[in-house]
Parts: C-alpha cells; structure tokens; sequence
C-alpha cells in the first residue's frame, strides 16, 4: 500500500472556512463606523503590513478587542457565525478529503465561544478542533504550530496546514516543518497573494478548497 506524504490536512479558520464579512460589518456597527468606511481602512492596514487590530484603533484609539467582545456579549451582541457564513466550498472539500482517507482538523486563532460554535459545525467532519484560546497560544508563535503537531497523529512533515496568510499561517506553518496551502480569498489573501513570499513560500496556491484533493494525490504521486 502507498504511504501517503500529506496524511493530514488541517485548516485555518477565518477566511478559510468562515467568510468573515458579516462579522467585521458588525464591528463596524457596534463602532458606529459606516461599514464600507471600516472595510476601507481595514484593507489599508492590511496593505501596510500592520495588524488588523490596529484598524479599531483608528476609530477609537485604546481601543481593547477583548474587553469589548465581553461588552458585546453582555449587550447580547456577541460575535457569531453559522452554516450561513460558510465558503461554499467547504461542506464538499471537507467530504473529498474524507473520501480520500485523510485525517482532517481545524485549528486557528478563535475564542473558547468560537471553538463551541466550530464544535457545532463540524464535530462530525474533522478529527480536531483546536483555538488559540483552548491552547493558550496564537499564530503566528511556534507554540500554536507545536500544538497542532502534536494533535495530529503524524509527522509535522505529513501536515498540510491551509491558510489565507502568508504571515499568521503559510510563513510559521512551514518553519514548523509542515507542507502549507495558500487559499485566494479575504482581505489577506487578496493582498498578499502577488508578494514574493505568497509566490513562493506555500507548497500550493488554491483559489478553491476543492483544488485540494487533486493537489495531494499528484503531490503524493510524485513523491511515493
């Protein structure tokens, strides 16, 4: 039997599965920041290379994202995504990948809330979902990286982590020793996906998660 080189396929969260659109116009809401006026400036900081958290900055310096998910939670505001804000192309990618006989897992940055709202979602598709908050460490630190490897029931070298950042995913991914996959969608993606290190450094570039199971076969094909 062909030993598989990827035996394990593990996705980011936002921007990968999530489309997060909805999410950040409700920010912009709670702000009091008209929504393209906030998409705006979220794409700027984006494009200097500048934490997205700065973005809330500019609208209300000392801004604190953490005590204000707690506010928004108590207003019954509280950040949430469903089956709604799904890329379409996850249900099936997710289904291929199964077929194939990988062992999927989602691991990102995300609150203990989100982590129960992925549990929901996809509890009976994927072998692993981990958050930064569950793990006490975020991307990009190594430590994030050493948690999924530990996780998952293989070698770090028969990993594929799936992203839409060459910084928080494809970048620390690969310095972990993992095979990384760069997804075109998001505000990062969109940004980044014409830079030297999005050209060069993810062993796949995808516009589609269904680009995946072909992607690993040719890839174990050639490497078996």
């Amino acid at each position: 039997m062909k030993a598989h080189t990827i035996r394990a396929v593990v996705f980011d969260v936002g921007e990968c599965l999530v489309d997060e659109s909805r999410e950040y116009g409700t920010w912009a809401d709670w702000l009091g920041v008209p929504r393209h006026t906030f998409h705006a400036m979220f794409g700027a900081v984006i494009a200097q290379g500048r934490d997205y958290r700065e973005t809330f900055q500019e609208f209300r310096p000392g801004f604190d994202l953490y005590a204000e998910r707690e506010r928004r939670t108590a207003a019954g505001r509280a950040e949430t995504f469903g089956e709604e804000d799904l890329y379409s192309d996850v249900r099936p990618a997710l289904e291929q990948l199964r077929a194939q006989g990988l062992w999927l897992g989602i691991a990102g940055n995300q609150t203990v809330r989100a982590g129960r709202i992925l549990g929901s979602l996809f509890s009976e598709d994927v072998d692993l979902i981990g958050t930064s908050d569950d793990w006490g460490a975020s991307k990009p630190d190594p430590e994030f990286f050493k948690r999924v490897a530990e996780a998952v029931p293989f070698k770090a070298g028969e990993i594929l982590y799936v992203g839409d950042r060459c910084d928080n995913d494809i970048r620390p991914a690969g310095q972990a020793g993992m095979h990384t996959a760069l997804v075109r969608r998001g505000p990062w993606a969109t940004i980044q996906w014409n830079s030297p290190e999005a050209k060069e450094l993810p062993t796949f570039r995808v516009n589609s998660l269904l680009e995946l199971q072909d992607l690993i076969r040719e890839f174990d094909g050639t490497r078996s």
